[in-house]
C-alpha cells in the first residue's frame, strides 16, 4: 500500500523540484529531501535550470556586442591602428582646448588670446597682434600700437565672438568691458559647448572614414574576416572617442549651468 502511494507521489515530487529550480529564492521544500527512484522520469537539477533560462537573459546576452582588441603589430601591413587611434583622440584634446578657451563663464584677459583675427596678410591669434591686460577687473585692454592697421579688424573679431563682448576703440587701444554673467549668457554658452562637440564628431567621423577607407584597399592578399575585425576594432574606437566627447559635453554643461 505505501509502496503504491509513493509510486503516485513521484510526479508531484519531480513538479515540485522544477519549481524550486525556477524560483530559487523559494525556501527548499520537504519533498525535495526525499529520495526519488531511479526510474522516475525527473531531470536533474542543473538540466532544470538550464530548459528554464529566461527570455530577459537570453536577450541580454544577445544585446552585448563582442570586443574587439586586435594586436596592431598584427596588421601594420593593413593599417596603423595606433595612428588612427591618436588622431582620433588629437580630435578629443582639441575639443578640450575649444572650450577652455572659449566657454570660460567669467572674461580674463588670457580668455582673449586666441581669438583670431582676420587681416589681409591672413588669420592671426589676437595676443600676436596685440598686448592684452586687465585694466581693472570691470575691463579687459589691448593695446595695438605694435599692429595699428589690424585694429580695425581685431575689434571686429571681438565684437563677433562667442563671448558676447563689446569693445570700444580709442585709437590704438581696444577695450573690452566685462560682459556680466547673466543666465542668458551661460544658454548661449551652453549651445556653442554642443557646436563644438557636433563638430568634433564631424571631425571623428572624418577620420573613422579615412582610416575604413585604407583598410579596405589593403584587401588584397588578406581575409575578408581579417578585414571586418580591422574596420571593426576601428568602429570601436570611434565610439570610444564618441562617448568621451559627449561626457565632455555633459559635464561642461552642468558647471555652465550651475
Amino acid at each position: 500500500m505505501a509502496l503504491n502511494q509513493l509510486n503516485l507521489l513521484r510526479p508531484l515530487l519531480c513538479q515540485t523540484l522544477v519549481r524550486q529550480v525556477r524560483s530559487p529564492l523559494l525556501a527548499p521544500s520537504r519533498f525535495s529531501r526525499l529520495p526519488l527512484n531511479p526510474g522516475t522520469p525527473c531531470y536533474p537539477p542543473a538540466a532544470c535550470s538550464r530548459l528554464y533560462a529566461t527570455k530577459k537573459s537570453k536577450a541580454k546576452a544577445k544585446g552585448q556586442a563582442a570586443k574587439v582588441n586586435i594586436n596592431s603589430a598584427l596588421v601594420e601591413d593593413i593599417i596603423s591602428l595606433d595612428e588612427v587611434r591618436e588622431d582620433m583622440t588629437a580630435v578629443l584634446s582639441a575639443l578640450k582646448d575649444d572650450f577652455t578657451r572659449n566657454l570660460s563663464i567669467r572674461t580674463s584677459a588670457g580668455a582673449l588670446d586666441h581669438i583670431v583675427v582676420t587681416t589681409q596678410d591672413g588669420k592671426f591669434p589676437l595676443n600676436q597682434l596685440g598686448q592684452i591686460s586687465m585694466k581693472s577687473p570691470q575691463v579687459i585692454m589691448v593695446n595695438m600700437s605694435s599692429f595699428p592697421e589690424a585694429t580695425v579688424a581685431a575689434t571686429r573679431a571681438l565684437r563677433e565672438s562667442s563671448m558676447n563682448l563689446n569693445p570700444e576703440v580709442d585709437g590704438t587701444i581696444i577695450k573690452v568691458p566685462v560682459p556680466k554673467v547673466t543666465r542668458e549668457h551661460r544658454e548661449n554658452l551652453t549651445k556653442l559647448a554642443k557646436q563644438l562637440s557636433n563638430k568634433a564628431k564631424d571631425s571623428l567621423r572624418k577620420v573613422r572614414t579615412n582610416a575604413v577607407t585604407q583598410a579596405k584597399r589593403a584587401k588584397e592578399g588578406h581575409s575578408e574576416d581579417t578585414i571586418r575585425l580591422v574596420e571593426k576594432q576601428i568602429q570601436q574606437m570611434s565610439d570610444n572617442i564618441a562617448a568621451d566627447i559627449d561626457k565632455q559635453v555633459a559635464a561642461k554643461t552642468k558647471e555652465l549651468l550651475g
